[in-house]
């Protein structure tokens, strides 16, 4: 088993926190912003200098390729994405791109004999903090957005397109560079956990197994508004208590359901909002999300039937939007799980809560993710952290995974 350089990878994670260094810790680097192009020109600079081949494609996603012994093959590739959210940390995205850019370095230092092309990349606008949606890079390539409408898509809080801030990075490709089931073979994507499991359960490396899917309603409750100093109680239709109720009783009916059904209520909106006048409309947000459709399904039963009235509010519901739970390449999680045992590391196989460019490319390329631990849970926030045992063993666990795959493809 090969490991890779320790003091090299913390020098990398440490040097590319300072695109977009915020004073008190933690990033802002927006895609297509100056210091997203700060990452891309240091990224390239480092994989031109181990001999790697960078090219983009027409949206923007990089690819930086090192030849193998046999050239016909095709490459395997391996990384995640270096734009963040605002007020963001050092790991999400960047830790699969840089761990990767290891791996390779590794190789090419210890002259690692490998057949495949190995290529590591990162795609553009993955978090979709300046241009929304996330994952529109990856979105693009396979299929889920249009690209003309993408193109016109105007920035958060903003004025400039993302076709615009594109053209003026320097950074679009040929459209015949996108990842390709012609052209590539597997897909690693190593990325933080974003979550609480590995730390608590004191394990070292998640075997990510898929991402789970998720359904998102809109719960509207309608009453009547009057005065807050004149209206009796017993006379009030109020919606925010109504909204309120059936928000428990959702939780109590959602907690009945497998005990991994994970549920949140995390956006309200209530009118006129205004202290001295009874609520008259609220509308809020449920999403809820697990690795089994049909229990998502179960979700969607208990949603249709809640009460149509509820304290003389009428209720209503409507889908906002949700995605299918998939599966990654059995194969390629055999390369992680393997890789990780002879290592010697303590480890589980897990599904994702969140979503990746993984499970786009899952639907082209056999593809499959690496999670290593993060501190008390916490992502998209400054304090965002992981160790730097922590994201060496990552990155030995995919340099392994990586070469597995370059003998049995």
């Amino acid at each position: 088993m090969y490991t890779t350089n320790k003091d090299r990878m913390t020098e990398k994670i440490e040097y590319f926190s300072k695109f977009g260094a915020l004073e008190g810790g933690g990033i802002t680097r927006l895609s297509l912003s100056a210091p997203a192009l700060e990452a891309r020109a240091e990224f390239a600079h480092r994989a031109t200098a181990l001999g790697m081949t960078v090219e983009s494609d027409d949206v923007g996603n990089t690819y930086a390729t090192l030849p193998g012994s046999e050239p016909g093959l095709k490459r395997i590739v391996m990384g995640s994405h270096v734009d963040s959210v605002r007020n963001g940390g050092n790991y999400d995205g960047i830790y699969g791109v840089l761990s990767s850019l290891e791996a390779v370095e590794t190789i090419v230092t210890e002259k690692i004999p490998h057949r495949h092309p190995l290529t590591v990349m990162f795609w553009t606008n993955e978090e979709g903090a300046r241009f929304e949606p996330s994952m529109m890079g990856s979105g693009i390539v396979l299929g889920k957005f249009e690209k003309e409408k993408m193109l016109d898509v105007v920035e958060v809080g903003g004025k400039e397109t993302f076709g615009s801030a594109l053209e003026k990075s320097g950074w679009i490709g040929d459209v015949k560079n996108r990842l390709s089931k012609e052209n590539y073979c597997a897909y690693f994507e190593p990325h933080i956990e974003q979550g609480p499991v590995l730390e608590e359960e004191g394990l070292e490396i998640g075997v990510v197994e898929g991402v789970v899917g998720m359904v998102n309603y809109d719960i509207i409750l309608e009453g009547v508004s009057s005065h807050a100093g004149t209206t009796p109680q017993s006379y009030r239709k109020d919606a925010l208590r109504a909204a309120a109720k059936t928000i428990l009783d959702l939780w109590e009916k959602l907690g009945q359901l497998p005990s991994d059904l994970v549920f949140t209520t995390g956006e309200i909106f209530c009118k006129p909002n205004i202290h001295t006048v009874v609520p008259n409309y609220v509308k809020f947000k449920l999403d809820a999300r697990h690795k089994d459709m049909a229990v998502l399904a179960q979700v969607v039963d208990v949603i249709k039937n809640l009460p149509k009235d509820v304290y003389g509010c009428k209720l209503s519901y409507e889908e906002h939007w949700g995605r299918t739970s998939i599966a990654f390449d059995e194969r390629q999680i055999g390369f992680i799980e393997g890789a990780a045992k002879e290592l010697g590391y303590t480890y589980k196989r897990m599904y994702s809560g969140a979503g990746h460019d993984a499970q786009y490319v899952s639907e082209m390329l056999p593809a499959v993710m690496i999670f290593i631990p993060s501190k008390d849970g916490l992502s998209h926030t400054v304090v965002e952290h992981s160790t730097a045992d922590q994201v060496w063993r990552g990155a030995n666990v995919l340099l392994n995974a990586v070469l597995a795959a370059d003998r049995a493809l």
